[in-house]
């Protein structure tokens, strides 16, 4: 089993890295694979709505978005991790993920 985890903070080895290092010591710990991917120092534009995924399966902005659907889609689990900015994880993550929902099938 492969589980994706992906990081919402931009500071690449801050608390949020901690914490995600610290979950996927334990899921390989009971036999499960992990990958660590950095999102939050990535510029990624917020979804205008275009359609252009439900046709294509893919978001038009070819970016970071793109190129995590791929493992998106090879995973079987998921945790995100963000600082939290006003009662919500960070812009970047959330437009991220945004995107990526509806860009994937």
């Amino acid at each position: 089993m492969n589980v994706l985890l992906i990081n919402g903070s931009p500071h690449p080895k801050g608390c949020t890295y901690t914490a995600l290092s610290t979950v996927a010591k334990q899921l390989e710990k009971h036999g499960l694979s992990t990958k660590m991917l950095h999102i939050g120092h990535k510029a990624v534009r917020g979804c205008i709505a275009c359609g252009y995924c439900i046709k294509n399966d893919k978001c038009v902005f070819d970016d970071a978005v793109n190129a995590l659907a791929e493992k998106f889609k090879a995973a079987d689990g998921l945790v995100l991790a963000s600082p939290v900015y006003f009662a919500s994880a960070n812009a970047t993550l959330v437009a991220c993920l945004d995107r990526l929902v509806y860009s994937t099938s």
